[in-house]
């Protein structure tokens, strides 16, 4: 490509000049095939003209309610495309073009081999389905018609699979080569005919089976959606916090600003003389840890002997938006930290830490031992960054511009919406989170099953300003955290060498919010034993893996960790079933021998408030 030609547009249409032939060739067809059903719906957008592009990327409008939930910094994403996109190769381009060429005449001759006088001295041509493989949005049968909806999901298909390769073309060492991936990804997923009515044959025969009852729900499900502000994933009416989800017995002993603390029953005669405290994300609710008592860690743990205190963060609103990772940190982690000490009359307890609450965890006790604290027996991370080196998917939204943008409008006051945080995560995987409850809830009118795994992604909290801000820029942007010194944390510079305790690192393998390798750079970090553990699965899924199914595998190396994830992997030996089990074993010589269950909760001075879960975490968004 010519350095001088940076228009995204010329990119696509450079590399895709026989589609344009095509598209003209068939528009007609594929008009009078819809001519009779758009007849009926005033209004119907005509099939786009191709343009110079792509036809699937002139696609009909997406509804508000969709649009908003892929637009997360797409602005800044979009001009990254238009800076990488220029410095394509031009050699590279060309070979891309002649492959798409080949493909594409491949797929002509698919489509048009049962056609009269269109017999060849070539070999049989492939199936036209060949093309829509392993794509489950393209299974039913009502795709393979071998007509027009067939065609236009192949065409479709190819040319997905062709622009992606343009993420390929960028040089590896552009920087903003993630986010031109987020894009393309972005766009392509977006405009698949599977996302809307007048190519979709799965609706149009719902419609017609129902007589028109489909599009009478998808109407409903849509308004439902626009009043709640997001796309439901879930029946969320199957599910209630404290009835069906996050149902441990325990009761809220303590409770300040930022959190409650909550202790659970015991329910075993004996319990761990050492008490545990777990210290879930802040960005999301804590009953991930619990949801049900098949499902739940928080139950399992109680069950395997220990005394289990967990924090319950607060949801923050207008009147909690002052608050700061120093108040979480202070306020928050190290509050509960010296709560259970108390409570437990022991010096030193086991600890635990999942995903962002790793992170405050790791700052926490780095305070502490600045402080010259000796009160950590253990500590177990899960799916925690604290080396932000290779920050994964998330990493595509924060650059320099956005961080600032972000310190200017709430980094001295304000909320991060917990609807826009979710829109972002959800964006990550675009097929999975968005595209297909766009068609299944607003094209073929169905309600979304009862998953409580969704029900909790749906229950979304808000940040308070300065300390998302705060986040952002001494993680995700500076990386501070893993340079000795570097970032100060309630007056004390942060040094995680000094975490001279036990350590139980987790890992998942298809993590694509915390990568595996990312997580291993933890056990570099710390001073003490570490035990690393790397789970199939990914951020949840792997994290939530019930010892009673013993499901999936684990990965698991014995002696002194390489400095590299990649060596650590090559010694590695999988063991089947849960991580759970493994980390259970762990923990038993950290309980330090066996003590009386207590027969009440709380204390003389910490007496219960209410019943777990509380009502921190049943406010929502």
């Amino acid at each position: 490509m010519n350095k001088s030609s940076t228009d995204f547009a010329e990119v696509l249409g450079q590399l895709f000049p026989a589609a344009e032939q095509f598209q003209q060739q068939v528009q007609s067809q594929v008009q009078d095939a819809f001519k009779s059903l758009g007849s009926g719906f005033p209004g119907m957008p005509a099939m786009p003209t191709f343009q110079g592009m792509p036809s699937f990327l002139s696609m009909p409008g997406i509804n508000p309610m969709t649009l908003a939930a892929i637009q997360p910094f797409m602005q800044t994403v979009m001009q990254s495309c238009q800076q990488a996109l220029s410095q394509i190769p031009v050699h590279s381009l060309g070979q891309v073009q002649s492959e798409y060429a080949a493909e594409f005449a491949s797929l002509m001759a698919s489509a048009f081999a049962g056609l009269p006088n269109m017999e060849s001295s070539t070999a049989k041509p492939a199936a036209l389905d060949a093309w829509l493989a392993g794509d489950k949005r393209f299974a039913a049968p009502d795709w393979h018609d071998h007509g027009v909806y067939e065609l236009t999901a192949a065409l479709y298909s190819l040319n997905a699979k062709y622009t992606k390769k343009l993420v390929e073309l960028v040089p590896d060492d552009n920087i903003e080569k993630r986010r031109v991936g987020y894009a393309i990804e972005q766009l392509v997923d977006a405009l698949s005919p599977s996302n809307f009515f007048v190519t979709n044959p799965e609706a149009q025969k719902k419609l017609l089976e129902t007589k028109g009852e489909s599009l009478r729900q998808a109407l409903e499900n849509l308004i439902q959606d626009l009043q709640k502000g997001r796309i439901s994933q879930t029946d969320e009416s199957a599910f209630e916090v404290g009835k069906n989800v996050a149902t441990t017995p325990g009761s809220v002993i303590f409770e300040n600003a930022y959190f409650q603390l909550i202790q659970y029953q015991a329910t075993t005669e004996k319990v761990g003389k050492v008490p545990m405290l777990f210290v879930p994300p802040c960005i999301n609710k804590f009953y991930i840890l619990d949801l049900q008592p098949d499902n739940s860690l928080v139950n399992y743990v109680v069950g395997q002997g220990h005394t289990l205190y967990l924090v319950s963060w607060k949801n923050p609103t207008e009147e909690n938006q002052h608050f700061s990772w120093d108040g979480y940190v202070e306020d928050g982690v190290i509050t509960a930290i010296h709560l259970v000490q108390q409570l437990s009359k022991q010096p030193k307890i086991n600890v635990l830490g999942f995903c962002v609450g790793g992170t405050l965890l790791g700052t926490a006790l780095s305070t502490l031992a600045q402080r010259g604290e000796d009160c950590i027996n253990s500590v177990t991370f899960l799916t925690t960054l604290l080396d932000f080196s290779d920050t994964g998917a998330l990493g595509v939204f924060v650059s320099e511009e956005q961080v600032k943008a972000r310190e200017d409008s709430i980094g001295k006051g304000g909320l991060m919406s917990g609807k826009d945080l979710s829109s972002a995560f959800s964006s990550l995987r675009p097929n999975d989170l968005i595209w297909n409850y766009v068609v299944n809830n607003y094209l073929k009118g169905e309600k979304p099953p009862a998953f409580d795994l969704l029900y909790w992604n749906s229950d979304s909290t808000n940040l308070a300003g300065p300390m998302f801000c705060w986040y952002l820029r001494n993680t995700y942007l500076e990386n501070r955290l893993s340079q000795a010194g570097e970032a100060v944390v309630c007056g004390e510079p942060v040094d995680l060498g000094l975490i001279d305790a036990p350590v139980y690192i987790l890992a998942t393998r298809e993590d694509h919010i915390v990568p595996w390798t990312s997580a291993y750079a933890t056990s570099q970090l710390v001073s003490g034993d570490v035990r690393f553990v790397l789970g199939a699965s990914g951020h949840i899924a792997g994290v939530i893996n019930p010892a009673s199914k013993n499901k999936r595998n684990f990965w698991v190396c014995d002696g002194d960790l390489p400095e590299s994830p990649d060596d650590w992997f090559e010694k590695a030996e999988a063991v089947p079933g849960s991580w759970w089990n493994d980390w259970s074993a762990w923990l038993e010589p950290l309980k330090d021998g066996e003590v009386k269950a207590p027969a009440k909760l709380g204390s003389a001075k910490f007496k219960p408030i209410e019943p777990a879960p509380g009502r921190y975490v049943k406010q929502r968004v």
